[in-house]
């Protein structure tokens, strides 16, 4: 019976729940990131370069037949993959949270001693260094 309350608990554990939600939408995000290359990167190499599928390219030596066309359309494919997510997902986040990250500044704790420039906290009524009277802010 313990075993069963131990395995419930691992699976309503936080971090199975979340990995399991970002499976669930990255698959999603995968289907629309790849429909996006097939719909419109694709073409757009093809117009570039005249050919959309190089899958038929192949070249024979002694009677074996090596089929590169096929792994030159999974290079462009993955190419084509990495930079729709690099520009529409990874900079636009990394902007993102540059921006949150911008805190405001702190009240400031300290001040400079009028006398030796030393610091001095701000309520201070006689400097730590040179003993000089300042007057409390």
């Amino acid at each position: 019976m313990k075993l069963l309350t131990d395995f419930r608990q691992f699976l309503l554990r936080g971090n199975v729940v979340d990995l399991a939600v970002a499976v669930v939408i990255g698959a999603a995000f995968g289907a629309v990131v790849t429909a996006l290359v097939q719909d419109f990167v694709t073409p757009l190499v093809a117009a570039i370069g005249g050919q959309a599928d190089f899958s038929a390219l192949d070249f024979k030596i002694h009677g074996s037949t090596f089929r590169y066309g096929d792994f030159v359309n999974k290079v462009i494919t993955f190419v084509a993959i990495a930079a729709v997510v690099f520009f529409f997902v990874v900079t636009p986040i990394n902007a993102l949270i540059s921006r949150a990250r911008r805190e405001p500044p702190a009240d400031p704790t300290t001040r400079k001693c009028p006398e030796c420039l030393s610091e001095i906290p701000i309520e201070a009524r006689r400097c730590a260094f040179c003993t000089s009277e300042v007057q409390a802010s």
